[in-house]
């Protein structure tokens, strides 16, 4: 199976048609490439380039110039999250159709809940060129 919930052990010994139940407070918070951010991937396929995270926004945390080369959706859960076409609060919802570009701020922090249909491009800063990981 390409679809997964990338290194959880439950999982493992399941069925190709079972469904797949995440204890998402039991997954560690990883890492982004992006400084500030960390996410716990709740669901993946890389074949399809099909993602669903929480994303962690540290206080002032800034994601560079980057466009979304398939339609993304978010759910704020906590904080706010801004942009130069506006911003979204604890609550609100916000999708971005293919080729949206914009850079990102979490002033105070945030927590958000994070679908891509295909990673994003960044287009400056130390990820200029790459893929979101």
């Amino acid at each position: 199976m390409v679809a997964e919930t990338p290194g959880y052990a439950p999982h493992v010994a399941l069925t190709s048609l079972a469904s797949r139940y995440v204890n998402v407070g039991g997954l560690p918070w990883q890492p982004t490439n992006c400084k500030g951010l960390d996410w716990k991937i709740l669901f993946q396929d890389k074949e399809r380039g099909l993602m669903t995270t929480l994303v962690r926004w540290s206080p002032g945390a800034e994601l560079d110039l980057h466009e979304h080369t398939d339609i993304e959706q978010t759910y704020i859960l906590e904080g706010r999250l801004v942009d130069e076409e506006g911003e979204c609060l604890a609550g609100d919802f916000v999708w971005r159709p293919v080729g949206n570009r914009h850079r990102a701020r979490a002033p105070e922090g945030a927590l958000l809940l994070a679908i891509f249909q295909r990673p994003n491009l960044f287009l400056e800063g130390p990820n200029a060129g790459r893929i979101q990981e």
